[in-house]
């Protein structure tokens, strides 16, 4: 189960509290939002462990979203150490994606 952020005041504190944090952006009736998502937390549980994924619904939730300048889902956005380290949207590839946070969380965390 994912964390769900529903307020700006718990996105800041994710950010804030976590040290490697993925937000995924995305809502109900995005049909590719619902294949990627799992496919997402299971690279991040089996090969970064120290990244904790969230979820914010853009319809539900639209000042998250306008607050990140999200205009399209689904998004992702990477964080560590309090700091945005990656924004992608739309088209995700998982290797591509595994690439991309690979060394940085090497040098994070190992």
């Amino acid at each position: 189960m994912l964390n769900t952020i529903t307020s700006i005041e718990e996105f800041n504190d994710t950010i804030e509290n976590t040290p490697g944090a993925l937000i995924y952006f995305s809502h109900e009736k995005c049909n590719v939002c619902k294949v990627l998502k799992p496919k997402i937390h299971n690279l991040l549980q089996t090969e970064f462990p120290n990244i904790e994924m969230f979820y914010s619904d853009t319809v539900l939730y639209p000042e998250i979203a306008a607050q990140n300048s999200i205009f399209t889902v689904p998004s992702i956005l990477i964080f560590f150490d309090k700091k945005e380290f990656l924004r992608k949207s739309r088209n995700i590839g998982i290797e591509e994606l595994r690439k991309e946070i690979d060394r940085p969380y090497n040098l994070m965390f190992n």
